[in-house]
């Protein structure tokens, strides 16, 4: 279980740069395109879709595309994703509906497809966001996904912790792959199913890597400098290090573990 997460601190970090997202979330934006392309070579004829965790509407707008005659849905704690999700899908007959993952407000059986990308690592459990898919589920029907797992940002968080010195340790904890698994499995999931991929990412220099997980959103993954000169301390050693560990000549490496997943009711 991730136990360091601020539930209302996620969702006005997305809301307020909702309109930042897509020309920084590069990582976010191929899981979407790698999601598409395992549905195309899937024969699945969904007559109801939703989208968990829809942020501006990408991997909608991908499902609109896939499956015309769906009724596609898009759900986002975010209001402010939200407003953008429906701008992006304004010539489509999506909806759009400011709702929370681990309470969401449809019957029980609505969907025969429920998908969502990088979405539920903010979450403090999968438990109740799984179970919630399931009851919304159609008999048979299928859930895919893809969250960000264990490794993802080794290199900032690694960096961090060395230089604590026993301070309290203000980076975000992601979920094993082996927790996903086992979360869909005590949800009721049959035929579950988790595999993982490595996406890195370069950056100028450890800044531009801060800078860029503040402007979709994540600034919360990172640590927050206070300000006291002991945390404006670290976060410069930490920066150091980083640059010392994972950098070179071209600037840094930043690692995102890709966690996909599936399973059927």
């Amino acid at each position: 279980m991730v136990t360091n997460i601020d539930r209302n601190k996620v969702q006005s970090s997305f809301h307020r740069q909702a309109g930042n997202y897509d020309s920084h979330a590069l990582v976010q934006g191929r899981v979407v395109e790698k999601l598409t392309q395992e549905l195309m070579s899937q024969d699945l004829h969904p007559g109801r879709l939703l989208d968990v965790g829809a942020g501006t509407g990408r991997l909608l707008g991908a499902l609109c595309r896939l499956y015309p005659s769906a009724l596609a849905v898009g759900a986002d704690l975010a209001f402010g994703m939200c407003q953008a999700a429906a701008a992006n899908l304004s010539g489509s007959d999506a909806l759009l509906v400011n709702a929370d993952a681990e309470r969401l407000p449809f019957a029980e059986g609505a969907f025969d497809l429920v998908l969502s990308s990088s979405t539920y690592q903010w979450l403090p459990s999968l438990d109740q966001a799984f179970g919630e898919v399931l009851r919304v589920l159609a008999p048979a029907g299928t859930f895919r996904f893809a969250l960000f797992g264990a490794r993802t940002l080794f290199e900032l968080r690694d960096s961090y912790r060395k230089v604590l010195k026993g301070g309290p340790d203000r980076t975000h904890n992601f979920l094993p792959q082996q927790e996903v698994l086992a979360a869909l499995q005590r949800a009721g999931f049959r035929d579950a199913s988790v595999r993982v991929e490595l996406e890195v990412e370069r950056h100028a220099d450890v800044p531009d890597l801060l800078r860029s997980l503040k402007r979709i959103g994540a600034g919360s993954t990172a640590p927050a400098a206070s300000r006291g000169l002991s945390e404006r301390r670290i976060m410069l050693d930490m920066m150091d290090e980083y640059r010392r560990e994972y950098g070179d000549q071209d600037g840094i490496s930043a690692t995102y573990e890709v966690v996909y997943g599936w399973g059927v009711k």
